[in-house]
């Protein structure tokens, strides 16, 4: 098995680079706040790199996991950046939800320097990165992709090669841009039907067996929704960032998408509203302040 730096400790990277930890790969690991990985180090087989251009130095693949593209491209500059260290040869797959432009402009970056790059998204939230059950989009080289799937397959379940570099992004934005649809129209039929004098968990039982269910309406809205849960496991932030981004894919596409469009404009007010610490599924407190009804 090849050697791994890994970069990016939140709440789904945390997970992943313990199973990678695990697999015994020569792990180095680097995060913004030291100190976080710092105590992963401590409790796993990973060494603590101070800087990403050392967690890079001498790996053959270098895996980063952000919140957004913009912060992988932040580290690939200067002395103490990827760049400086990603050696001939090796990978760069970044686990970002990011987008597309800015994958491709990275991919020439290290192409420059005889890195291969790999956009390569995850989904499957906290749950599936405890459990090492996370789908993988790849975009990227086909080739590539098989030479390091012996590194992904140890967090991730399904593989899927999704075509050339940003479309891992481009397949992870628009999935996610499905169920920020889910979310605001479930909640949008709900509180029609309590207003109507229909109980939410009796709607959901009816809708949960027939053409209208979705993973929201099955999973997040009995366990989270009704129940007035909202455990805060995937920030409305990064949600409306991904819907921009597959907004703008479409846009980019010169596609017709006035859904995607519309969904974009709505998460953004709802982010506003709602703020950078809310769950994705608290929109649907933005949504019952504008009808006026709260379904439970």
């Amino acid at each position: 098995m090849p050697t791994v730096a890994f970069l990016g400790l939140g709440a789904i990277g945390t997970p992943m680079a313990r199973h990678l930890a695990a697999a015994d790969l020569g792990l180095r690991i680097w995060n913004r706040t030291a100190a976080k990985a710092a105590a992963f180090s401590a409790e796993h087989r990973a060494i603590h790199a101070l800087t990403p251009a050392a967690a890079a130095d001498g790996a053959d693949v270098v895996i980063t996991c952000l919140p957004v593209s913009a912060d992988v491209e932040s580290l690939c500059d200067g002395p103490d950046g990827l760049l400086a260290t990603l050696r001939s040869g090796s990978v760069l797959v970044d686990c970002t939800s990011g987008d597309p432009a800015t994958s491709r402009r990275l991919a020439a970056r290290c192409a420059a320097q005889a890195v291969a790059f790999l956009d390569a998204p995850v989904s499957g939230g906290v749950a599936g990165a405890e459990q090492a059950a996370l789908t993988v989009m790849v975009g990227g080289d086909a080739a590539v992709l098989e030479r390091v799937r012996p590194v992904l397959a140890v967090f991730g379940k399904k593989i899927v090669h999704c075509g050339g570099v940003g479309a891992g992004d481009a397949v992870k934005a628009v999935n996610n841009a499905l169920l920020a649809l889910h979310l605001w129209s479930t909640a949008e039929g709900l509180a029609a039907l309590t207003q109507a004098g229909v109980r939410p968990e009796v709607a959901l039982d009816v809708i949960n067996t027939s053409s209208g269910r979705s993973n929201a309406s099955m999973n997040l809205f009995p366990e989270r929704v009704l129940t007035r849960a909202f455990p805060r496991t995937f920030r409305l932030a990064l949600l409306d960032k991904d819907v921009g981004i597959a907004a703008g894919v479409a846009r980019e596409q010169k596609v017709a998408a006035p859904m995607l469009q519309l969904t974009a404009e709505l998460f953004r007010a709802a982010h506003v509203a709602l703020g950078e610490e809310a769950d994705h599924v608290e929109v649907v407190k933005w949504v019952e302040r504008l009808t006026g009804t709260v379904i439970e």
